[in-house]
C-alpha cells in the first residue's frame, strides 16, 4: 500500500527518475530526520492559540500536553516489537505518513478531550517513526561503514529550528495552526515519498539465526544496554530542561528580559547543530571513547561555572557548553546499540528511546519541583550532575569502546557502499 502511493507521487514524472537514482538512502534518513523535528516543532509557536482555543489554565495545559509522550513511549514499545518483523523500513514508511496526516486536528480540537486523543495519536506516529528512522539509520550507518549517525541527529535538529522559525511566522502572520500543518505535513510526504525510495530493507538481522558467539555475549549486551540507557535518559533530562528553563533562568534568577530570554536556547541549539554536523570528521579522526567524554565534561564545567558566575554573558557560554556536550550522546548511543545489539536492533533502540524520552519528558517537571523548594539556580545543579554523571560511565565502562572507529571511513560524499 506505500509502495503504491509511493509510485503515484513519483510516476507522473519522467523528470523524477534522475533525482531518484541520485538518491541514496542516507539522503533519505536524513530527510526523514529533518521533517521529523520540523514538523513537531513548528507547532509550538501555537501553543498560547491553542490554550485560548480551548479555554484552559496552565494545569490542564500541561495534562494534555502529556498526549503525545504518553503515546511516543507506547508507540516505541510497540515499534520494538514491529521493527524486527516488518523490517525498518516498511516502518518509516507506514509512520511518515500517519505523522505528516494526523496533526492537523489538533488547530480544530473542540475540547481538552479531543485535543489530548488528537496529540496521543500524533504520538503514537512520532514514536513509532522515531524508533523506525533510528533503526534504519544504524543500518545505513554499518552498510556505509562511516559514523553518520551526527549528521542524521544533526539533521533533525536543523529541522527542529526551522519548524520553530515557521511556526513563529505562522502565528505572525496570523496562520491556523490547522493550514500550516496540512501544508507542511503534505509538502514533506510528497518529499519523502520521493526521497526514501532507496532506504535499506534489509536491517532485520534475525533472532534465533544469530551467531552463538553472539548469544553468548548476551549477558553483557544486557549491562551494555542497562549503561546505555542511563545514559540515554541523563542526556534527555538535560536537554529537556535546557528547552524548557533556559528562558526562565535568565528571567527570574538573572533579571533579563526582551530578546536576551531566547539567546540561551538558540545558542545552544546552533552549537549542536554544529557539532553534530561536524561530528563525522570528529568521530573519524579520534575514537569515540575519547571524543564523548572531553565534550561531556566541557559541558559540566561550562555549565557549572555559569551557574557559579550568576552573569548573563558566563550563562550564554555555559549553554553553548551544554550544547556541544549533548550534542553528540544520543547519535552515538543508538549507534552503539545497534553494534551490540545487532541480533534486533529495533527492540534495543525502542528501549533506548523509550527510556531516553521519559528523561527528556520528566527532567523539566523534576526541575521544577526542586526549584519549588530551593530555586532554579540551586535546581539547574541537576544538568552538571548529571553531565558529570555521563562522563564517569563512558570513562568507568568503556561502552563505546564497542565497534571502534577506526574501521570508519571518511567521505566527502553520502554514497552508497560499492558490493
Amino acid at each position: 500500500m506505500i509502495d503504491r502511493a509511493v509510485s503515484v507521487v513519483t510516476s507522473p514524472g519522467r523528470g523524477l527518475e534522475p533525482v531518484i537514482k541520485r538518491t541514496t538512502a542516507a539522503h533519505g534518513v536524513i530527510a526523514v530526520f529533518f521533517v521529523h523535528g520540523m514538523l513537531f516543532a513548528s507547532w509550538v509557536a501555537h501553543i498560547p492559540q491553542v490554550r485560548a482555543h480551548l479555554g484552559i489554565g496552565l494545569g490542564l495545559l500541561g495534562v494534555a500536553l502529556l498526549g503525545a509522550p504518553i503515546g511516543s513511549i507506547l508507540a516505541m514499545s510497540a515499534a520494538g516489537y514491529l521493527v524486527p518483523r516488518l523490517g525498518s523500513r516498511r516502518v518509516v514508511r507506514i509512520g511518515m505518513v500517519g505523522y505528516c496526516l494526523a496533526g492537523f486536528p489538533l488547530g480544530v480540537a473542540w475540547s481538552l478531550i479531543a485535543f489530548f486523543l488528537v496529540f496521543l495519536l500524533w504520538g503514537l506516529f512520532q514514536g513509532t517513526l522515531e524508533v523506525a528512522m533510528n533503526t534504519q539509520a544504524v543500518a545505513v550507518e554499518s552498510a556505509q561503514r562511516r559514523p553518520l549517525m551526527p549528521v542524521f541527529h544533526g539533521s533533525w535538529s536543523l529541522g527542529a529550528l526551522t519548524g520553530a522559525g515557521i511556526g513563529t511566522v505562522a502565528v505572525a502572520l496570523g496562520v491556523p495552526l490547522t493550514i500550516q500543518l496540512l501544508l507542511l505535513g503534505g509538502i514533506s510526504l510528497a518529499a519523502l515519498a520521493l526521497l526514501t525510495t532507496r532506504l535499506l530493507p534489509n536491517d532485520r538481522n534475525g533472532h534465533d539465526d544469530a551467531p552463538v558467539a553472539e548469544r553468548r555475549r548476551g549477558r553483557w549486551l544486557s549491562q551494555a544496554l542497562v549503561v546505555l540507557c542511563v545514559i540515554a535518559l541523563a542526556d534527555m533530562l538535560c536537554e529537556g530542561a535546557a528547552a524548557d528553563w533556559s528562558a526562565v533562568y535568565l528571567h527570574s534568577s538573572l533579571n533579563d528580559s526582551g530578546v536576551i530570554l531566547g539567546l540561551a536556547y538558540t545558542l545552544y541549539s546552533l552549537v549542536m547543530v554544529a557539532t553534530r554536523f561536524a561530528g563525522r570528521r570528529l568521530l573519524s579522526k579520534w575514537p569515540t571513547h575519547r571524543v564523548l567524554p572531553v565534550l561531556t565534561a566541557l559541558a559540566t564545567v561550562g555549565f557549572a561555572v555559569g551557574l557559579a558566575a550568576h552573569d548573563t554573558a558566563v550563562t550564554l557560554i555555559a549553554f553553548c557548553c551544554l550544547g556541544a556536550g549533548c550534542a553528540l550522546v544520543i547519535p552515538t548511543t543508538y549507534s552503539t546499540v545497534g553494534q551490540t545489539a545487532s541480533a534486533n536492533p529495533g527492540r534495543a533502540v525502542a528501549l533506548v528511546s523509550g527510556i531516553g524520552w521519559v528523561g527528556f519528558v520528566a527532567g523539566p517537571p523534576l526541575i521544577g519541583q526542586i526549584a519549588s523548594t530551593t530555586s532554579l539556580r540551586f535546581a539547574l545543579i541537576v544538568i552538571p550532575v548529571l553531565t558529570a554523571l555521563i562522563t564517569g560511565l563512558m570513562t568507568a565502562t568503556g561502552v563505546f569502546r564497542t565497534g571502534s572507529r577506526r574501521d570508519f571511513r571518511l567521505s566527502s560524499s553520502l554514497r552508497e557502499p560499492t558490493p
